[in-house]
């Protein structure tokens, strides 16, 4: 009957995509900002309203601008959830004044008060029809006959009850934002905004006594779409230098991820994590400055264009065999190294040892005198050893062999460092050689 309609496929991971989308953009107006089932949002905007010249024109701003984007909205402003909820979708939108509450909801039908549709029939064929009938009726047979979330969803939209909305997102500690009345678009126009943002951090930064750890720039598009940038310090930042110096680093690796569309109206820089600030007195007699800070910045600026995992650092494993004893992890914050085992260990550490022929030892238990490994023959001119390791014995008995370590030298000068598993001799195997790693 209708040939010019377009149907479309049900797709409720791509619906629940934009509204999620959505509560990501209303997020210009408060940081609190909770999804309502799959077509709804709260927003709590307690202290926000005033910064955008008081809630009618709040109001009236949010549904204008989900207008221009395409959307039909519909919103109201309610000092309770359920009561917003209810004037929202069943009394054409309103400011309902604090106090307002059980006059709005009264001549609205049961399902304004978020009732399950077979909880509000039930109350319908007794009689029940709007809700300002249930303010009258007795609590107690309700209660017992449809169960007291009839009763908890009038207390609440009465604000008799607390109802406290749950943000999506963590409310940032501190944020700082510009707005433009002409949107701008170009990547050189944030990296020159970001330390101008982080100056006006500093001082509350320096009031509280903190450092920001962790830092998002959010960009605003005009459509509606918003791009979070992150970026992490491995120690206590308040210098708008050093973070501009960051946020340059991380911009320059997403921008091409970046597309700005119609440009920008809104940036905010967040402070999602902080730490206490030190200040340190440098010495007068000092004759060497302290670099560690720079290698810090180093770090953090090479994680921020790379990921961070570019950088990672030998963290100690309880294990006393050295393809065990350490691994490799991203590295949060450079400081003093953890303390590894003093022993002489080669430089590089083959990550599977590997299988040597070797030619009979002078010894029984001796070093080889020949070796090959890699189809490339080695002859030792000198050889340090042996060192005993021994299996560890939480494993399962006789899993592993004992192991006799050896550093050797080739006679090009090479430094070697091989082990021998089991003992000549021995009932279970006979010993079997492997190449572990190479000293510099």
């Amino acid at each position: 009957m209708q040939p010019l309609i377009e149907i479309l496929e049900e797709d409720p991971a791509a619906d629940r995509a934009m509204l999620e989308a959505i509560a990501d953009w209303c997020d210009r107006y408060t940081p609190l900002v909770a999804l309502d089932g799959d077509d709804g949002l709260f927003l709590d905007i307690t202290g926000c309203a005033h910064l955008f010249g008081g809630e009618q024109a709040m109001l009236d701003d949010v549904l204008a601008r989900f207008g221009q984007q395409g959307f039909d909205a519909r919103g109201a402003v309610a000092s309770t959830p359920g009561a917003a909820w209810a004037a929202a979708r069943h009394a054409n939108g309103r400011i309902v004044e604090p106090g307002g509450e059980a006059e709005l909801i009264a001549p609205l039908p049961l399902v304004a008060l978020r009732l399950e549709a077979g909880v509000a029939s039930g109350l319908e064929s007794v009689g029940l029809r709007v809700a300002g009938a249930l303010m009258s009726a007795p609590r107690a047979p309700l209660a017992r006959r449809f169960g007291r979330t009839v009763t908890l969803r009038l207390d609440q939209a009465l604000g008799l009850v607390p109802e406290p909305v749950s943000p999506r997102l963590c409310p940032p500690l501190l944020s700082v934002e510009r707005r433009f009345f002409d949107p701008i678009s170009l990547i050189s126009d944030i990296e020159e905004l970001t330390p101008a943002l982080a100056r006006q951090l500093q001082g509350d930064l320096e009031r509280r006594g903190e450092g920001a750890r962790h830092l998002e720039l959010q960009l605003f598009r005009v459509d509606g779409e918003v791009s979070r940038i992150a970026v992490l310090s491995s120690q206590p930042l308040r210098d708008p230098r050093l973070l501009g110096r960051l946020f340059r680093e991380k911009l320059a690796a997403v921008s091409t991820s970046i597309d700005p569309g119609y440009g920008f109206d809104l940036v905010r820089l967040a402070v999602l994590a902080a730490s206490p600030f030190d200040a340190t007195q440098a010495r007068l007699d000092a004759t060497e400055p302290d670099k560690s800070g720079d290698m810090t910045l180093f770090a953090d600026r090479v994680r921020a264009r790379l990921g961070v995992h570019a950088i990672a650092r030998v963290r100690p494993v309880a294990s006393h065999l050295p393809e065990r004893a350490a691994t490799l992890c991203a590295a949060p914050a450079i400081g003093v190294a953890p303390s590894m085992p003093d022993r002489e260990r080669p430089l590089r550490l083959l990550e599977q040892a590997e299988a040597v022929d070797v030619a009979a030892a002078e010894i029984p238990d001796g070093p080889p005198g020949r070796f090959r490994w890699r189809n490339v023959s080695y002859q030792v001119v000198g050889a340090e050893g042996p060192e005993r390791i021994e299996p560890e014995w939480w494993r399962a008995a006789g899993a592993e062999r004992p192991r006799d370590y050896f550093r050797v030298e080739d006679d090009a000068g090479r430094r070697f460092w091989l082990y021998r598993e089991g003992r000549y001799g021995a009932p279970d195997a006979a010993p079997r050689w492997y190449m572990q790693g190479m000293f510099a």
